[in-house]
């Protein structure tokens, strides 16, 4: 029986960090910004996987005007497994006034409309954002589950750790933000 949502708090805007366990290919060693989460499920972007495509790869595909160099080499994320085609852009800001934009908390947004990246491609865009292509999504309860069976646990969200830093140190910073040493860890974490 899944927990109700008034036993299990929100996950949004916690990011969700996968526990050595956890295999699976979509999801191992990954940084997860959790974007929404209530009684329907949940959904986030992996901040810690990249393509071989960079952000000027997409402005070009989109036949974007580009004016502003600076984001051209900027990586491109592996955002997850659903919707590939569809690009989600977390970015700073505290108003989130784009076409198709939701607030994850004060200072982040999340944005799914082509103006964004429009603006980004001409230098007018927010001052700190990251492209994911697809998205990770969760079921009613599912994420719950997977949580109360060690695939996961979450920290606050971290500005740090979704724009900057090295991308392969992510994971390990991700758990430093808890004090959590990953070589320490066993299978067995969370059971009583």
């Amino acid at each position: 029986m899944s927990e109700s949502k008034s036993d299990f708090p929100s996950l949004s805007n916690q990011l969700l960090v996968s526990m050595p366990l956890l295999d699976d290919p979509n999801f191992a060693k990954t940084v997860i910004l959790i974007c929404q989460h209530n009684e329907d499920g949940a959904m986030g972007i992996v901040v810690n996987r990249v393509l071989t495509h960079s952000l000027g790869d997409i402005f070009l595909e989109l036949s974007l005007p580009i004016t502003d160099l600076s984001h051209m080499n900027a990586p491109v994320y592996d955002g997850g497994p659903v919707q590939r085609e569809i690009g989600f852009v977390i970015h700073n800001g505290d108003k989130c006034d784009w076409d198709s934009s939701i607030s994850i908390n004060d200072s982040l947004c999340l944005t799914t409309s082509r103006d964004i990246l429009s603006a980004m491609a001409e230098g007018k865009g927010p001052q700190k954002a990251v492209l994911g292509l697809g998205y990770a999504g969760w079921g009613p309860g599912q994420l719950e589950e997977e949580i109360k069976n060690n695939a996961w646990f979450s920290t606050p969200a971290d500005a740090d750790i979704i724009f900057l830093g090295n991308i392969d140190d992510k994971w390990h910073n991700a758990a430093g933000l808890l004090g959590i040493d990953y070589r320490k860890l066993s299978s067995q974490v969370g059971h009583a």
